[in-house]
């Protein structure tokens, strides 16, 4: 049976349970999420990313609570003391993602459509690699999640650059789970590295190109000489579940694409 009703603290597990259909084990949701819609419609919404509303959560009675990473760390403790089960997942690799959906079904005796669903993402990428592989040429690229302080791409994100067809800038970076870790100093790093693609993703707010583009010694670089400034929406991106396996890397590889078509 495993747990009947589930607070959602971000939007990955909510996603998740809807496509697998146990979206009636879900009472409660985090403000954030928009995947899939009819989720904000349907659920209360009693938490942010950094914040909750312990005693809405505590009157929904849930059997368990799932969050993602230090972010939730103090969340989650509250709700222990407060007699909460809590499930927090650390995952950041494209890899972690399916696992993470893999055992999200397990935990709701879904493991067999959970495994399929798995699978089927997995093909999809599949696909999208053997696409890029016809690439004449890979673009390198820039994913810039934060714009003060300077914020690079976490992992599971320049892993999807490199599914799409380009070549993420900051792979060192990359592998650092924590965004804090993943400061820049200042912007010389970025013109040093020379993307012919800078992405954008800033959480919770419009990614800017003008501002970036307007940035000291930026001018040099190829993606703002040839304005390959994109924007791809946060919830698309930057939430380690399925969406970020489905509609984020396809909008990843469309402007991938797109680059390397003016180029032949």
């Amino acid at each position: 049976m495993g747990p009947q009703r589930i607070v959602c603290l971000t939007e990955e597990p909510t996603e998740t349970l809807y496509a697998l259909g146990e979206q009636d084990r879900i009472v409660g949701i985090s403000g954030f999420t928009v995947r899939p819609p009819q989720a904000r419609r349907e659920k209360p919404k009693v938490s942010a990313f950094t914040s909750a509303k312990t005693e809405a959560i505590l009157a929904l009675r849930p059997d368990l609570a799932i969050g993602f990473s230090d972010i939730q760390a103090d969340i989650a403790a509250e709700l222990v003391r407060r007699g909460v089960e809590v499930w927090i997942a650390n995952h950041r690799s494209v890899e972690g993602i399916l696992d993470y959906v893999r055992r999200l079904g397990t935990l709701v005796g879904a493991g067999d459509r959970a495994a399929a669903y798995a699978d089927s993402l997995r093909r999809g990428l599949d696909a999208i690699e053997r696409e890029a592989a016809s690439l004449p040429v890979r673009p390198k690229v820039y994913f810039e999640e934060w714009d003060e302080p300077i914020i690079t791409g976490i992992r599971w994100v320049a892993e999807l650059v490199r599914i799409a067809g380009g070549d993420d800038v900051f792979p060192d970076l990359s592998a650092e789970p924590l965004a804090k870790a993943r400061i820049l100093a200042s912007g010389d790093p970025v013109v040093a590295r020379a993307p012919d693609i800078i992405l954008g993703s800033w959480c919770g707010k419009k990614f800017r190109p003008e501002q970036v583009a307007a940035r000291p010694g930026w001018d040099a670089i190829p993606a703002v000489r040839n304005g390959e400034l994109h924007e791809i929406k946060s919830p698309l991106i930057l939430q380690p579940g399925p969406a970020a396996l489905t509609d984020g890397v396809a909008a990843i590889a469309r402007i991938v694409q797109d680059w390397s078509a003016r180029r032949r």
